[in-house]
């Protein structure tokens, strides 16, 4: 691993963390992905809002996407980002891609941001059992994030 800037954690420690990073970075950059694609196509009643609301919601995955990758160089490892990694590696279903409905898009949405925002819960404790409160503060603030596009999303059924 290249150098960290993580203080007194071990490196058994950092290892895990960046592990468990990266876990969740390509879940997050799945969801982006979806949420780009109902972006894209979705058609109903309410287009205008969820069409906007989904563009501000890729952005918010994005940055906490950022944040994963730049926690696991910080910690002395490599973010593992790319689209070939995250198709791969990422435990989210995959997402429908001849759907217009908006109603079927806000479902299908609503059920990978709750799958994601479970996923990154489960790593906060992780973190936080290992002794990481950094990475766990991370995760944490990842998971409000997710909760609350989830219900601004979810609104729209």
């Amino acid at each position: 691993m290249p150098e960290n800037f993580a203080g007194e954690l071990t490196q058994d420690v950092r290892t895990q963390m960046v592990d468990l990073l990266n876990k969740n970075l390509v879940n997050m950059l799945a969801l982006t992905l979806a949420v780009k694609q109902a972006h894209w196509n979705l058609k109903g009643p309410g287009f205008i809002g969820v069409h906007e609301l989904l563009d501000q919601a890729a952005d918010r995955l994005r940055e906490g996407a950022d944040l994963m990758a730049e926690r696991a160089v910080i910690l002395g490892g490599f973010a593992r980002g790319t689209l070939e990694v995250a198709a791969e590696k990422s435990q989210m279903d995959a997402y429908p891609v001849e759907v217009s409905d908006i109603k079927k898009h806000v479902e299908e949405l609503k059920s990978r941001y709750m799958f994601v925002g479970g996923e990154v819960r489960k790593a906060m404790e992780e973190a936080g059992d290992a002794g990481d409160e950094d990475t766990a503060d991370l995760f944490t603030e990842v998971s409000r994030t997710l909760d609350k596009d989830a219900w601004f999303i979810g609104a729209n059924a």
